[in-house]
């Protein structure tokens, strides 16, 4: 029955994983995953989050099936997060929102659903992107393309470049853009770049999806809404998936949203229908813990002020490790124009190195980048920064 099938070649980043685990060199940093640690290289367990299951805990009671859109009280504050707690179009009834399996989950939900409703249209993405936003879309069954987005030559963004590119798409093509934290290369847009964006989205009608991340590792947290906000500002149809594995640190409680900011309360009711329709073909209702810790957290003034300040903890130290290593690497290699390190932003930065010199890292320095040659500062730390800064000098 199954002789047909071949290997899966499996994930190169969880690969990667496994080859450090695997790795016996007391000296070896990890600097591949998307994932936050701590200044001693640990996962952190947010206070935060810790009193919020506290609370969910001796609260107590039945843990029954939600329903496919996921928990209202979870719903309602993530809308109110990505949007601001007034804005009107969560007033007018305009604003879909559903709790998602992370904002994977929120990605799928949205490429199934566009796929059902605009079957002719096609998907563009940022040059280079995470690598599974390509993987999604082709797996819903769309054509996937790419828009020039990083200038290898600066380290930045090539804004003309992807303006010209979007204004000759078909009207209803998707185009996937990241809010903030541009993953992998670190590079976004500020806000005056945002604003000659949007009219071109809004005059070539084009259906923006926003994926958002990493909201609060960039600049603050209604800082990296700025995308969100003007999109919605600008009365523009568009998607959004967030997520809260990295600014709550629970990757694998999977809490994540799908968004659709709709022209009118009955377009909002109908999309609503239909994401729920897709929900259920999929995983049927989302996980009630999940829902149960963004509520507590986004709707209680005092843990909300904690995980802030906490947030505020994690952003500082990465721009802080961000700001160490370009001073160690500027020092060893001060032929080398290192400002991208700077002015990128997030958890992640994109260094220029081919896939051998990366192998030349791993190899002769215990230093584990993914073959693109994205670094992930927050495997950074102000103990291994000077180690990294000299392997990368000799890569270089």
């Amino acid at each position: 029955m199954f002789e047909h099938i071949t290997a899966y070649a499996g994930d190169p980043i969880f690969a990667l994983v496994d080859a450090f685990n695997r790795d016996s060199r007391p000296h070896k940093v990890n600097l591949s995953i998307g994932i936050y640690f701590d200044e001693q290289g640990r996962l952190p367990v947010l206070r935060c989050v810790l009193e919020a299951e506290q609370r969910i805990l001796a609260e107590g009671g039945a843990k029954p099936y939600l329903p496919m859109e996921g928990d209202a009280a979870c719903r309602e504050k993530v809308a109110q997060l990505l949007l601001g707690e007034q804005h009107p179009s969560i007033g007018q009834g305009r604003v879909a929102t559903i709790q998602t399996v992370g904002s994977s989950g929120g990605l799928k939900v949205g490429a199934d659903f566009l796929r059902t409703w605009l079957p002719d249209s096609a998907v563009w993405v940022s040059d280079p992107t995470w690598d599974n936003h390509r993987s999604m879309f082709e797996g819903s069954g769309f054509a996937v393309h790419s828009y020039p987005y990083y200038d290898a030559t600066t380290g930045g963004l090539r804004l003309e470049d992807m303006l010209a590119c979007l204004k000759g798409l078909p009207p209803r093509s998707i185009v996937l853009l990241h809010a903030c934290c541009h993953n992998p290369t670190g590079v976004d847009l500020a806000p005056a770049q945002w604003d000659r964006l949007i009219p071109v989205l809004r005059e070539r009608e084009l259906l923006p999806y926003l994926d958002l991340a990493y909201q609060g590792f960039g600049e603050g947290i209604d800082e990296d809404a700025y995308a969100v906000r003007a999109l919605a500002a600008s009365g523009m149809t568009f998607f959004v998936a967030n997520s809260f594995s990295k600014s709550m640190s629970v990757y694998g409680e999977r809490c994540g949203a799908l968004s659709a900011i709709c022209a009118s309360p009955a377009e909002a009711d109908r999309v609503m229908g239909q994401l729920r329709y897709t929900v259920r073909r999929i995983y049927s209702s989302p996980g009630i813990h999940a829902a149960r810790l963004v509520a507590h957290v986004l709707g209680d003034a005092d843990l909300r002020a904690m995980w802030q300040g906490e947030l505020a903890q994690m952003r500082q130290r990465m721009l802080g490790v961000r700001q160490a290593l370009h001073a160690r690497l500027s020092a060893v290699r001060p032929d080398c124009d290192l400002g991208f390190l700077l002015s990128q932003r997030g958890m992640f930065s994109y260094t220029g190195l081919s896939a051998e010199q990366v192998d030349r890292l791993r190899e002769e320095h215990a230093v584990y980048l993914i073959r693109s040659g994205r670094l992930c500062v927050a495997g950074l730390t102000q103990a291994n920064v000077g180690r990294v800064a000299q392997a990368l000098a000799q890569v270089v």
